[in-house]
């Protein structure tokens, strides 16, 4: 089939890598220009290396892009890691129009966090779906979806690198052959199901130590590797990266203060939450570097959130 291709950073290359390896063609690649100082968009890179025809328009609203997907005479169009806006006259070009890759289980979870989210909500299971591009915010009819369970120590960086990253891939192919045959269904998403989740960002990821020691190790879960679950320690931040959760199950049983350290060593370092314990295992204090929790130099008896 000859594709379209709309997306950037490593996802989109590898869609890109996918497709060109079973021998589709690629007639146009579209990325979003890259900030001043940002690292080379990988797909980008690599389109260009493989001499395909390549259009960073800062808006796919622009004339200039619409022309530039008609030119492509593509069969579809496919949208891998897409931040920018993309109206309904640029995606309805193609032949077969756009399909797009959405990691969540649509129509929960919609936006650009939706991988965080789930772990943070203490969700068991999420998944992807690649659905048709709307107005909306990721509120198009649903063409296919694969689910993937949330262990209870899997982290934003587990469920989409080892899963939801190569199961995409996989499955933009699926839904682009399915629909290029005419044979893919259209699911209109059930609007009383929808959830809408904002950035995951600052703000979101600050550890609030009386939470219940669930929700504290879920927040750290599921801001791992990024932006990174964080608290303070005299006013100096302290990112939490890597940890495991403790339950407590006996009265009594948890020492110290809400936010205490209670210990460090063996490369943790020990904090008391509310019904457990918090064993942060790799963090980074200020602007050191990231260290195993005993490495931190923080002395029991320290109360983070200070």
């Amino acid at each position: 089939m000859k594709v379209a291709i709309i997306g950037q950073q490593d996802f989109g290359k590898a869609v890109l890598e996918a497709l060109l390896a079973r021998g589709d063609e690629v007639a146009a690649v579209f990325c979003a220009p890259e900030k001043e100082g940002a690292r080379p968009d990988a797909l980008r890179v690599a389109a260009q290396e493989k001499g395909l025809t390549v259009h960073q328009f800062k808006s796919l609203k622009a004339p200039e892009a619409v022309e530039a997907m008609k030119a492509a005479e593509a069969d579809i169009g496919i949208m891998a890691y897409v931040l920018q806006f993309a109206p309904q006259d640029f995606v309805n070009i193609p032949r077969h129009g756009t399909i797009q890759y959405h990691p969540s289980l649509l129509p929960k979870y919609r936006g650009p966090s939706s991988i965080s989210w789930p772990i943070i909500c203490g969700e068991k299971e999420t998944g992807l779906t690649i659905f048709r591009p709307t107005d909306g915010l990721d509120e198009g009819a649903i063409i296919l979806q694969k689910t993937t369970p949330i262990g209870p120590d899997d982290t934003l960086g587990s469920v989409y690198f080892d899963r939801l990253f190569p199961m995409g891939v996989a499955a933009m192919l699926e839904a682009a052959d399915l629909v290029v045959a005419g044979k893919h269904t259209e699911t209109i998403q059930d609007e009383s199901q929808a959830s809408y989740e904002g950035w995951c960002r600052d703000a979101e990821s600050r550890i609030n130590w009386a939470n219940h020691s669930s929700i504290v190790y879920n927040l750290i879960r599921g801001c791992s590797p990024a932006p990174g679950a964080w608290t303070t320690l005299n006013g100096t931040k302290l990112w939490i990266y890597e940890a495991r959760l403790e339950r407590v199950v006996t009265f009594g049983a948890v020492k110290g203060k809400i936010g205490e350290v209670v210990a460090s060593g063996d490369g943790e370092l020990v904090v008391s939450s509310q019904s457990g314990r918090i064993h942060v295992l790799k963090a980074k204090l200020g602007d050191g570097k990231k260290v195993s929790g005993d490495a931190l130099g923080i002395a029991a008896g320290s109360i983070l959130g200070t």
